[in-house]
């Protein structure tokens, strides 16, 4: 039997084994490709939302993090699975986002969703 695919399952997603599970407040528009040491390796697509929107539930029980670079913000995977989550700030503010990785949704989630990609690499500006 198919999984049905509404609107309200495909805001929901988890890792590979299900101990991290997310939920968007709402589809996402755009999301970003970007070419940066971290995300290359990771092959993350990231969607941004402001921080304590997305409902995370298995986390920090169930995760680990990765703190890098300029140590602003931390990169959260399944401490069981290995996959890339979500990313968080180190020190949330006000009007502080997160961003959350789309693969681990429904494929059909990111039919919509306009993808810009990002020159974390080099210069540090959108390519298109």
């Amino acid at each position: 039997m198919d999984k049905p695919s509404n609107a309200t399952s495909l805001l929901q997603g988890s890792c590979h084994c299900g101990a991290v599970r997310l939920t968007l407040p709402s589809a996402p528009e755009k999301a970003t490709k970007c070419n940066c040491s971290l995300c290359r390796r990771t092959g993350g697509l990231w969607a941004f939302y402001e921080f304590g929107t997305v409902k995370v539930e298995g986390h920090p029980e169930n995760t680990a993090e990765y703190i890098w670079g300029d140590k602003t913000l931390r990169n959260i995977r399944c401490a069981h699975c290995g996959s890339p989550t979500h990313w968080e700030p180190l020190g949330p503010e006000a009007g502080s986002r997160h961003g959350v990785n789309l693969n681990n949704f429904d494929p059909e989630l990111q039919k919509g969703v306009h993808v810009r990609h990002f020159d974390g690499a080099v210069t540090w500006t959108f390519l298109d």
